[in-house]
């Protein structure tokens, strides 16, 4: 079963887009190589992330050992804080496993209370609808 792995490049000095734009076809090149069926690049305003879905654990070892990706890895923005390396998605995908949906309490929802019907003037404008026109949409609009 293929597994996803990520690469997260933080802003340093230098911009993570710009080390994208410098060394990520490389680096997908290389996934390609090793048998990764899937990436993707996502920039966003801290950073950039690059995901691949290669086939095993065992194949990201030997990604991360090809020369073109180690030259890579050495040449992020900041190199003491920039880099993450790891296993599943990036950025905030959170867990491997998706969870599930917790169950409704009830029919999800609350019933809202239907206004009681006030007695007023049979010549007054402002009469207020009855229940039954209420109930059945035909009330004054």
């Amino acid at each position: 079963m293929a597994e996803w792995f990520a690469i997260e490049v933080l802003d340093g000095p230098g911009s993570a887009r710009a080390w994208a734009d410098a060394h990520g076809d490389a680096l997908v090149q290389a996934g390609f190589g090793l048998g990764a069926t899937d990436w993707g690049w996502h920039h966003l305003p801290w950073g950039s992330v690059l995901e691949l879905e290669l086939p095993d654990e065992a194949a990201f070892e030997r990604f991360r050992d090809l020369p073109a990706v180690v030259a890579a890895l050495e040449a992020v923005p900041d190199p003491l804080h920039g880099l993450l390396v790891h296993r599943g998605r990036g950025g905030s995908s959170g867990s491997r496993r998706p969870r599930r949906p917790l169950p409704m309490a009830g029919a999800g929802s609350a019933a809202l209370p239907i206004p009681e019907q006030r007695e007023q003037d049979e010549g007054s404008e402002d009469r207020q609808p009855t229940r039954r026109a209420i109930l059945s949409g035909s009330g004054p609009r």
